[in-house]
């Protein structure tokens, strides 16, 4: 079974030869080394480049376990380099290199090599690249399998697809495996016994317990409004402790950190400026979402918005909640404030879209609370209702394009429908 992921193939490529170390960060589990060692290799295999000047190093491979040992892996590589043409060095979970950052900067150094490295999220984070390699590191962020790239390997019709995918997520070893059962088991597993671990070892986090509570709680809550403040108040009804909110927002940035979540901060588009609380939070993949709340609390409406969410950043959009504030007269002239949700405000270089996620719309009301403040958006941008079943993709009389979940995902250009 092998996904098409030619899109971020695509984006490595175009950075060969760059001068700069290619560092491919993203979710443990979610493809970066078959990214690197399977589909980068064969590219450069197809392209004539000679076998023996691609140099490949697992350090997390017992074979090159004396290679972590950065006095035996420099002089390594350069008795590998014995001609002028250029060679590739491909790495994977570089952070069990011994100086990583000292022996990377060291290859840089050599002329005719190309450096390609991976590494696990919790001790090679991208937040450390920024700092380990200002100027010299080029980070080619991945995702987990997009609905589309699912689908090239799902044997089905897009339908039972969905309903797969809406349960399990993307991540690669996940969709291979054949039971619902295994899919779950190694769903859970790997929330607890990779994510969480790592993240707890990684920052030394005493309290354990309420770190996984505070996760159940925000699974609990995708595409709801909250802040630390908020979390505190339902650590102290529900769970009857006290946790600061420095506490709070320490969780929340591991998690991000770690690529587990991500967080949607609220823009004002009237007033063009950001709103720094409350905010929404989203899973990089739904399928560890709803493993932790062991598919109990599965409401498709905020896992199809969640869905919808990655798909735009899988595009490349930078996304935002989107407000709209009303000030209007009530029927005794006093004035009174409103704010209506966009749900994404999706901009990418001159490109912008406002985009809501409806489940379904029954009537004329739905369309109409849909509509409300899409309608009060003063500007020329397209603006969009994905449903989750629309025959076709059409464009109501004031302008609204509505298209069902499946264009969405499966066409690239859907968004210029």
């Amino acid at each position: 079974m092998e996904f098409d992921r030619s899109y971020f193939l695509h984006k490595l490529i175009q950075k060969k030869h760059n001068g700069l170390i290619k560092v491919i960060t993203g979710i443990r589990r979610c493809g970066k080394s078959y990214l690197l060692f399977n589909l980068f290799k064969k590219h450069l295999l197809e392209n004539d480049v000679k076998q023996d000047h691609i140099i490949e190093v697992p350090f997390d491979s017992f074979e090159f376990k004396e290679h972590r040992n950065p006095e035996f892996f420099y002089p390594y590589i350069k008795e590998k380099i014995v001609d002028e043409d250029m060679y590739y060095i491909l790495l994977d979970e570089v952070q069990l290199l011994g100086e990583f950052e000292a022996v990377l900067n060291a290859l840089m150094r050599i002329k005719n090599a190309d450096v390609y490295v991976t590494g696990s999220n919790a001790k090679f984070l991208s937040n450390d690249i920024i700092t380990e390699f200002r100027g010299r590191g080029d980070e080619l962020h991945i995702e987990p399998l997009s609905f589309s790239e699912f689908m090239t390997c799902f044997e089905g019709n897009r339908y039972d697809g969905w309903n797969e995918y809406v349960l399990y997520g993307g991540l690669p070893p996940v969709v291979k495996l054949p039971s619902p059962e295994q899919k779950t088991e190694l769903l859970k597993s790997l929330f607890t016994e990779t994510y969480i671990n790592d993240i707890v070892g990684r920052h030394s986090i005493k309290n354990k317990e309420e770190f996984e509570e505070l996760i159940d709680i925000l699974s609990s809550a995708i595409g709801s409004l909250t802040n630390p403040k908020k979390l505190t108040d339902t650590f102290k009804s529900k769970k009857k402790k006290n946790i600061s909110v420095n506490t709070i927002n320490s969780y929340i940035d591991y998690l991000r950190d770690a690529f587990i979540i991500r967080k949607a901060v609220r823009y004002d588009i009237k007033g063009r400026k950001y709103i720094d609380t409350p905010h929404k939070f989203y899973f990089t993949d739904v399928g560890l979402r709803n493993a932790r709340i062991n598919f109990r609390q599965f409401e498709e409406n905020h896992t199809m918005e969640n869905i919808i969410f990655n798909e735009l950043i899988f595009r490349g959009f930078n996304v935002d909640v989107g407000i709209v504030p009303i000030a209007k007269k009530d029927e005794n002239g006093k004035l009174i404030h409103k704010q209506y949700e966009v749900d994404f405000v999706c901009n990418k270089a001159s490109k912008r879209y406002y985009i809501q996620s409806a489940f379904s719309i029954p009537d004329n009301e739905k369309m109409r609370q849909e509509t409300n403040s899409l309608l009060r958006i003063d500007d020329s941008f397209k603006k969009i209702i994905v449903v989750k079943d629309c025959p076709t993709p059409y464009y109501t009389d004031k302008g609204i394009l509505i298209m069902g979940i499946y264009d969405f995902l499966l066409n690239a250009d859907s968004l210029d429908f």
